[in-house]
């Protein structure tokens, strides 16, 4: 299969028109722009301090000059992990300048920062807390009769899709906690992505973000178990995942490698499809948990082996088709096809584990300084109603329920102490045995 063309054609009918992305594409932020209105503002990420960013905000400036588009103010974007300050500031400057739109330029915290930055401005509130969780950005706007500026996102890396999304990942420093906004009035407008800004990228932007987009894909297909939306996701998992097992090494090997950027590139893209498809799950709700010792690709590459292994008496056409993918790369010896269950769950999680080590990737939590502490932040946040929709968009839930079917917390509480305890025991150490199968799993 050429899954570069297919996943062209997959990107093109779901965004139709609002996606300019390939080699070459960037000038569309002009025409972007002047189909929002008048006046813009650029929030770019490194503005001042890195120099990679400067020809791009220049050639940017330029097309909105084209477009006779004013550009009310540059704003330097967010830090890693977008921190609630960044949010802050940045919805502090907005709401001075009130512009048509927004572009945002640069990685996936930045845009992030964007999204709920552009919140806060419209909505002239000062805590970010009041949005986390899922619809109620959309349920404040209805209620006030407003609108967002219409955002304009940029994308520099090949990694989360923010730029294609309806998340924003935001970080409070002091609890080392991530949160998420989860709302379809966030999503940008219109997204800009020319895969030759990527060429080049440093070896921790590159593979983060890379594993950033297969885990997109591969959680999102796990909790695919029993859902309508089954068949898409496989499509779009299968596509997605083959071209970055395929391409990342590449582009780990050769940094400016231009057609295994435009690989990286489109298998990330549908890494963000794919979320907006279906759920993650246990990858991402570990992440938010670990931006004290990790990045959020490098945190979901290590938890995703072994939540397979959780998960694997659940998903085994799932397992079937991702196994297939790491067979045909090399990191897979095993006839997958004779294996089920629980043993076929830890053939994909070796062949995972084997590809992370190509790319000279940790395997377990403890080589990367992981304390009990970190544990118990993970099993608190699990513990928190506001995430528990990654419980739920597992394809083995956590989340216990009365004869009436509501959530019972007590017991979801056991069984998250106990199963997920577990899987982070093994995590840790790297020993399959550690992890507890649901009963009914």
């Amino acid at each position: 299969m050429d899954y570069k063309a297919r996943a062209k054609d997959m990107l093109q009918h779901w965004k139709k028109g609002n996606y300019a992305f390939g080699k070459g594409v960037l000038g569309k932020v002009g025409d972007f722009a002047k189909r929002a209105g008048k006046s813009t503002m650029l929030v770019v990420t490194g503005l001042g301090f890195e120099k990679w960013t400067e020809p791009l905000v220049n050639n940017v400036r330029s097309y909105l000059r084209n477009k006779n588009v004013d550009v009310s103010g540059i704003i330097r974007g967010a830090r890693a992990n977008a921190p609630r300050e960044d949010v802050y500031r940045i919805a502090n400057q907005l709401g001075k300048k009130r512009p048509h739109s927004i572009i945002a330029l640069g990685g996936g915290s930045t845009i992030d920062a964007v999204k709920a930055a552009s919140v806060l401005a419209t909505l002239d509130s000062d805590d970010v807390e009041t949005y986390f969780g899922q619809g109620l950005v959309t349920e404040k706007l209805n209620a006030e009769g407003a609108k967002l500026p219409t955002i304009i996102a940029v994308q520099t890396a090949s990694s989360s899709g923010a730029h294609l999304t309806k998340y924003s990942n935001i970080t409070d420093p002091l609890t080392l906690q991530k949160k998420l906004i989860i709302d379809d009035a966030i999503v940008p407008s219109f997204a800009v992505f020319d895969y030759r800004t990527t060429v080049g990228a440093p070896y921790s932007i590159t593979t983060d973000g890379g594993l950033d987009g297969i885990s997109h894909c591969l959680e999102v297909v796990y909790g695919a178990t029993g859902k309508s939306f089954f068949d898409k996701v496989m499509e779009i998992a299968e596509v997605g995942i083959s071209l970055i097992v395929e391409n990342l090494p590449k582009a780990v090997g050769i940094p400016k490698d231009g057609e295994a950027r435009v690989g990286l590139g489109l298998g990330t893209d549908l890494g963000g499809y794919a979320i907006m498809v279906g759920g993650t799950n246990y990858a991402h709700l570990f992440s938010f948990s670990l931006v004290n010792i990790l990045t959020h690709g490098r945190a979901c590459a290590l938890v995703n082996p072994y939540a397979t292994v959780f998960f694997a008496p659940a998903i085994e056409q799932q397992l079937k088709m991702v196994g297939r993918i790491f067979y045909r790369a090399g990191y897979i010896d095993e006839d997958i096809e004779k294996h089920s269950g629980r043993d076929l769950g830890i053939i994909v999680a070796r062949g995972m584990m084997k590809f992370l080590t190509k790319i000279e990737f940790p395997t377990t939590l403890d080589e990367v300084g992981a304390t009990d502490e970190d544990k118990k932040r993970i099993l608190t946040a699990a513990k928190n109603p506001q995430l528990w929709s990654k419980l739920e968009q597992a394809p083995v839930s956590l989340i216990a329920r009365d004869a009436k079917g509501e959530i019972d917390e007590p017991r979801t509480e056991v069984n998250i102490d106990e199963y997920m305890g577990a899987l982070i025991d093994a995590i840790r150490s790297g020993d399959f045995d550690k992890i507890k199968i649901l009963p009914e799993a």
